[in-house]
């Protein structure tokens, strides 16, 4: 397998910012908190379509990671922050995302999860860098709470974007605006004019336990004209009931029937969990059409302490989305294997 890209501008971000914050580490007015999670599944996975993939029991990471996150006081009411994340595939012992490995023919992959400057103050957050975009973080994470390798991937957006300036506002009465705005349409930066940016704006607005918010991911002029993906979503706590829905539309000028941004493309996801005990049980029935289609996610969380977790889930999917071959990823991505399911057993462990 081609050996994963690295984001120049990514590692120009990052190197400098870690051992900027790690130099400051033991000055006053600065915190800084080292930290990590391993998580790994052992996996059955039966493909509808075996004469595409045959069945097989395999261990998977299920997106471990390792970070720095830091802020220093420059003045009253006025703080730097940074953050470095590393990606590590504890199956296949490398540092890099376990979905988006590295393929040649794709373009590389992610050797960094987070890399990311800014400052806090009145105005909000302002940062520059790879970062969680504000679409996914109203709209899909509201939903994705799962804890194996099969977690987030019921949604059009993507997660995490290089070279990307993102704002925040302060909450006043409940209410808050974000935006965002990057010189590419995903994770890698593209070779031709085409998706060669992407902007977002999101509003949401909290009152008690629930949280509503509408959104728009916009990637431009993607050969088909407009591409543009419009989500909303509701969440309410009701003490150890958490229940969540999202609902996202594809607006493009691609008329291509089955493709995955066709116009009209739609994804409706409905998500509840329980707290009992020390175990959280969680249900998510979703339908993305021509990504997954219909989905069913069921999960429970052992909690053995508060740093350390075991996760049993079954994941089933009416058409390909997830599944790939056997500790495979993006560049994996086939079709053709036309859906299937995937029971998997892991351990989280936080430090």
């Amino acid at each position: 397998m081609a050996k994963p890209h690295v984001n120049p501008v990514g590692l120009a971000l990052g190197l400098p910012a870690a051992i900027f914050w790690t130099g400051v580490a033991a000055q006053g007015g600065s915190d800084v908190d080292f930290y990590g999670s391993l998580r790994t599944q052992v996996e059955a996975v039966s493909p509808d379509r075996t004469e595409r993939l045959n069945s097989y029991m395999s261990v998977r990471d299920a997106y471990s990671r390792l970070g720095i996150k830091a802020e220093y006081s420059l003045s009253t009411g006025l703080v730097l922050t940074g953050q470095l994340e590393l990606p590590v595939d504890s199956a296949n012992f490398r540092i890099r995302d376990p979905y988006d490995q590295g393929n040649a023919s794709r373009g590389g992959g992610q050797r960094l999860r987070i890399a990311q400057l800014g400052l806090r103050g009145k105005f909000g957050t302002l940062a520059y860098g790879q970062q969680w975009m504000p679409y996914y973080n109203v709209i899909a994470a509201p939903v994705d709470r799962f804890s194996s390798y099969y977690t987030g991937f019921a949604t059009y957006t993507v997660f995490r974007v290089a070279d990307t300036v993102a704002w925040s506002s302060p909450e006043f009465n409940g209410f808050s605006l974000a935006a965002a705005y990057a010189g590419s349409g995903g994770n890698r930066r593209s070779t031709s004019r085409i998706d060669d940016r992407r902007w977002q704006v999101v509003a949401a607005h909290a009152f008690g336990n629930t949280r509503l918010a509408a959104a728009i991911d916009d990637r431009g002029n993607t050969g088909h004209g407009r591409d543009r993906l419009l989500g909303v979503s509701a969440s309410h706590q009701a003490g150890k009931l958490y229940l969540a829905i999202k609902y996202e539309l594809f607006n493009t000028g691609n008329r291509q029937r089955g493709s995955f941004s066709s116009d009209g493309n739609q994804a409706m996801n409905v998500f509840g969990s329980c707290v009992l005990g020390r175990n959280t049980f969680k249900l998510m029935l979703a339908k993305v059409e021509n990504y997954g289609d219909h989905i069913v996610h069921l999960g429970i969380d052992h909690h053995l302490s508060d740093d350390l977790t075991v996760f049993a889930e079954y994941y089933r999917e009416g058409t390909t989305a997830a599944l790939t071959r056997r500790q495979g990823g993006l560049g994996d991505f086939d079709a053709s294997i036309g859906g299937g399911r995937a029971i998997a057993v892991g351990l989280r462990r936080d430090f």
